[in-house]
């Protein structure tokens, strides 16, 4: 298996999306998974490396990456050691890095023999399942879509609302990282972006608009997205084919740190229908 690490893609946006590419190397042309992370995530959260290395294992190309301005660095792609870029980051800037890693695959030249560029699948866990949503809705380059644990709505996320008052008077807001004890900063202008291109970001008609395959997985104990949300995301596209994983919770069993060589019992059967769906 080849295992390419941090490799550094230009976005729009002055910091650098670190990205990784998992894929069997054999000459053959497979099919572009690319996976978004979640609020407060990152590439190596947990068991996504494991994750990769399932999907790269079954002759898939599998690209991760950090959102630009996740807060992590490409000297230190884990946890959040640039919470001035954290601050900075908004969905607009979110999707725009999509857009790039999309573009470098499509236009590049170092796998051209290693990877479909005509087959391409976005999943997304979290609120990177917002944006895959969104970003397939209008990109025809995209294949098929899936979502894990996907929120429905940005305008309702811990990001997005709050004593608006306040957190325009103060220019910034702030979250606590439960794992990391970090007070996470969420400039004014999150809002802002948020106000500004409410439309495109309304998560409801980019699923409505959706004309390929679509698979919704949720676990029924999520404790941080309810069920409910992956229910609006199925009504919204009674097309869509919907996996209510039984007792699973919203990082489907896996933790950060992930010290174990397999993957838990509900993310191994996510990887594994997620496989046969695509």
């Amino acid at each position: 298996m080849e295992v390419i690490k941090n490799h550094l893609i230009q976005g729009k946006h002055q910091r650098p999306i670190v990205t990784d590419f998992f894929f069997t190397k054999n000459g053959s042309q497979k099919p572009i998974v690319i996976f978004a992370h979640g609020y407060k995530g990152f590439k190596d959260w947990g068991c996504w490396n494991l994750v990769a290395e399932n999907f790269a294992t079954n002759n898939f190309f599998f690209v991760k990456f950090n959102f630009s301005h996740n807060g992590g660095t490409a000297e230190q792609p884990i946890d959040f050691p640039d919470l001035q870029a954290f601050a900075e980051n908004n969905y607009s800037k979110e999707l725009d890095d999509l857009e790039s890693v999309i573009h470098w695959l499509t236009d590049q030249n170092t796998f051209t023999e290693e990877l479909d560029a005509k087959n391409i699948t976005l999943i997304g866990h979290s609120r990177g399942g917002g944006i895959v949503t969104i970003k397939a809705s209008e990109d025809a380059r995209v294949s098929k879509l899936i979502t894990w644990a996907s929120v429905c709505d940005f305008g309702k996320r811990t990001a997005t609302i709050g004593n608006l008052k306040e957190w325009k008077e103060e220019g910034v807001k702030y979250v606590l990282n439960g794992r990391t004890k970090q007070l996470m900063p969420h400039n004014y202008q999150f809002y802002e972006d948020f106000a500004a291109n409410e439309k495109r970001l309304t998560i409801k008609t980019a699923v409505e608009k959706l004309r390929i395959p679509h698979l919704i997985i949720h676990g029924d104990t999520d404790e941080a997205i309810d069920i409910q949300e992956a229910l609006s995301l199925h009504k919204w596209n009674p097309k869509s084919k919907l996996l209510i994983v039984k007792d699973a919770n919203h990082t489907f069993g896996a933790r950060h740190p992930w010290y174990e060589k397999s993957l838990t019992v509900h993310l191994q059967k996510v990887v594994e229908k997620t496989i046969s769906f695509i």
